[in-house]
């Protein structure tokens, strides 16, 4: 090497720091790339994109191949640096300290830093570029990539650290991938977007959260007179009314106001319709066990070819009702199918604020108002309300929740019927 021109030395130190760069590239580029948008160019036959899935296969192996070249041209540059420091000032040893923070500063300037910095910019491009030719380096290397990796992972077991490169290295969870679709803006519409991520939140809210309470749903007493029964008919606004008796297995099932209609076209008068007509409009009750996630729910709807159930807690009793529509509501936004009863929930008055019924669950509420009432606790705002007063309030009891100034306007037989919710001053 000594024989050579200092010129000479100047070029290979150049071509040396060039290697140590490429193979920095090399390295960010291949570890920073999308491995989900690479799997979909694999799928569209991309030849790049297939021979740099090949090499990210067995990253162990790509990175002893990197690694190895990398750190040869780093160290030649160095010992390139130093004959041409000596060359030229002396074996002194201000002039090697000096030669030793050159090497240093070439190094990490033009073999690490910048390349890694352009490679994270493009990382496909340098990528793929980058394949064609460590893929056949690879195999020329193999044998030295090979004992190198050997030496590394019985170094590695001797601190009792296990490794498994080819296990999921790009694996993302739930929440990560909530975060990549909430910021991907430009990429999804946000109608789609929200529906998407309400997709997610299957799993977390369970059919108590949404479920209209037992104390809301509409019933009507079968061991009342046929002339009684039509009356009540008559006052209901609810698509479905839950029919029951006074013996111990109380509730018999639901009946469809849609099905009473088609018996008036038969009929000509709901007062010709008879209990006998509609015994047969009832149908069996579908019962749901508390705590059940929408997900599965939404599953169990679609195998049993069910629209509505019944909740019902561990003891058996009936606490609530829920529809195939209000799981779907919760994913793509309401769909307004029972106007009556969705409507007179919630109603603004002049100064602003809204006065909503104490059936309304909170998550509902908070979706409806963009409000950001506690959803840990009580599902329904009544249940809410309680909770804070531990007892029944008086109508025009003002109070204050999650800085939410409101006043309970109508109370009724341990529920409370109304409430204002007042505007934020």
């Amino acid at each position: 090497m000594n024989t050579l021109s200092i010129s000479y030395q100047f070029v290979i130190l150049v071509a040396l720091l060039a290697i140590a760069a490429f193979f920095s590239l090399a390295e960010t580029s291949l570890m920073t790339l999308n491995r989900y948008r690479l799997k979909h160019l694999v799928s569209q036959g991309d030849r790049a994109a297939k021979l740099t899935y090949k090499l990210l296969s067995s990253p162990a192996k790509l990175l002893g191949v990197i690694l190895l070249c990398k750190e040869f041209a780093s160290a030649a540059s160095a010992m390139i640096v130093t004959i041409i420091t000596v060359r030229l000032y002396g074996e002194g040893q201000i002039a090697l300290m000096a030669g030793t923070l050159v090497t240093t500063f070439l190094i990490l300037i033009f073999g690490e830093v910048s390349p890694k910095v352009i490679a994270a910019s493009k990382p496909e491009r340098f990528a793929f570029f980058s394949s064609y030719i460590l893929f056949p380096l690879l195999k020329i290397l193999y044998p030295i990539v090979a004992l190198v990796n050997f030496f590394v992972l019985s170094f590695v077991k001797l601190f009792n650290v296990k490794i498994d490169l080819n296990n999921n290295l790009h694996a993302i969870s739930m929440d990560e991938l909530r975060s990549i679709i909430s910021e991907a803006g430009q990429f999804i519409p946000n109608q789609h977007r929200k529906i998407l991520l309400n997709v997610f939140e299957l799993e977390r809210i369970t059919v108590d959260d949404i479920m209209i309470p037992h104390t809301s749903v509409e019933t009507i007493d079968f061991d009342l007179m046929d002339e009684e029964i039509i009356q009540k008919l008559v006052t209901f606004q609810h698509s479905r009314i839950l029919v029951k008796t006074n013996s111990p297995d109380s509730i018999i099932g639901l009946l469809n106001t849609q099905k009473i209609i088609k018996q008036l076209n038969i009929h000509d008068a709901l007062s010709k319709i008879t209990k006998d007509d509609l015994k047969a409009l009832i149908s069996e009750p579908y019962f749901i066990p508390s705590g059940t996630p929408l997900y599965t729910q939404m599953q169990h709807f679609q195998d049993k070819q069910e629209r509505v159930g019944l909740i019902v807690n561990e003891h058996g009793e009936f606490i609530g009702l829920i529809s195939l529509e209000d799981i779907l509501e919760e994913i793509v936004g309401e769909f307004n199918l029972d106007f009556l009863s969705k409507s007179s929930k919630f109603s603004q008055d002049d100064d602003g604020g809204w006065i909503v019924d104490g059936s309304v669950t909170i998550r509902t509420l908070n979706k409806k108002l963009n409000l950001q009432f506690p959803i840990d606790g009580p599902k329904t705002l009544n249940g809410l309300v309680l909770e804070y007063f531990e007892d029944i309030p008086e109508p025009n009891t003002s109070f204050k929740i999650a800085n939410h100034t409101m006043e309970v306007l109508q109370s009724h037989d341990r529920i409370v019927k109304s409430i204002k919710i007042y505007p934020l001053s």
